[in-house]
């Protein structure tokens, strides 16, 4: 415990009662630094994680386009259903690669500091928290990643399929990928449902340009594949948005955590997480993505990548 400026500081992990509005100056030169750089976790059971889910996406694009969708005599089903498959496999990709590169909301570190204390004007006598493994002030309903080695404001959980914190900025990309990654697998399900009718009926001929031992094992392989991430997530995809409507976190929910905050309405608690009025902004992973130039850096020490 330490004496300063007439508030106590406390070196605790849990409960903390800053509110989000005293969070640390983004004019800053930290945060304006953080504004620059990639955010990207190295920790090598996510990074393995993602790369698998990549490639289970791109062996469900195979088997769709080469072995179910490519030697259709029908055209149009051919077209439409390879069109919408891609569509969604590129959605449900970007909305993977920006929730593993975006900050989820990372408290900025080391900012325990006599000067910040001086700028937050508390009143004597009142308690903030410190957290004593990043050294940061930790605002309401933050938490620390052991894994992301930082304090992340609303942070849900850390999820190594995206090598990242679901937390306050990334969390509707999360949602997104969940969604799409289910919409695929459907898709995807229902493709070899028709197939496996195609070829019965047809008594496996010309129903792929593989040989019937091989189509078969690739689409076992693909229901399975579908099987699973349809379950896994869609029960995650109800899991967010049921948070999200209650405005609590899961691991506010876990640790059965009173809230300290006013909780928003339900349909208030969407608007925060996906932006503004419904639109189809909602669903695009590209909105407010911004190219420029990425500038290489040669800054080390921390868990993500600078650039």
């Amino acid at each position: 415990t330490m004496q300063s400026s007439g508030h106590r500081f406390r070196d605790v992990e849990h409960h903390p009662l800053l509110a989000d509005n005293d969070s640390y100056d983004s004019s800053s030169s930290s945060e304006a630094d953080m504004a620059e750089r990639v955010w990207f976790i190295r920790d090598g059971c996510g990074m393995v994680c993602a790369i698998m889910t990549w490639l289970l996406v791109v062996y469900a694009d195979f088997v769709v386009t080469f072995v179910m969708l490519l030697p259709s005599k029908d055209f149009w089903y051919s077209v439409i259903n390879g069109v919408l498959f891609n569509c969604l496999a590129v959605l449900a990709l970007s909305s993977h690669l920006r929730t593993m590169l975006t900050d989820p909301g990372a408290v900025p570190k080391g900012n325990a500091t006599k000067e910040y204390m001086d700028n937050l004007q508390l009143k004597p006598g009142e308690v903030i928290y410190k957290c004593p493994k990043c050294c940061s002030i930790k605002p309401e309903r933050a938490h620390h990643c052991s894994i992301c080695k930082r304090c992340i404001r609303k942070m849900d959980h850390h999820c190594p399929w995206v090598n990242n914190c679901v937390g306050e900025k990334n969390q509707r990309f999360f949602v997104l990928f969940t969604m799409y990654i289910a919409l695929i697998s459907a898709h995807a399900l229902v493709l070899c449902g028709f197939q496996f009718f195609s070829c019965v009926r047809g008594q496996w001929t010309e129903c792929s340009d593989f040989s019937p031992p091989v189509t078969v094992i690739l689409m076992i392989f693909l229901c399975l594949e579908g099987f699973l991430f349809l379950t896994f997530t869609a029960v995650m995809f109800g899991t967010q948005i049921h948070s999200i409507c209650n405005d609590e976190t899961e691991i506010e929910r876990l640790k059965s955590e009173k809230p300290t905050w006013e909780r928003r309405l339900r349909w208030e608690g969407m608007k925060s997480v996906f932006g503004g009025q419904p639109s189809l902004l909602w669903i695009n992973p590209f909105a407010g993505f911004r190219i420029r130039r990425l500038l290489l850096r040669g800054k080390k020490g921390g868990p993500e990548f600078s650039v």
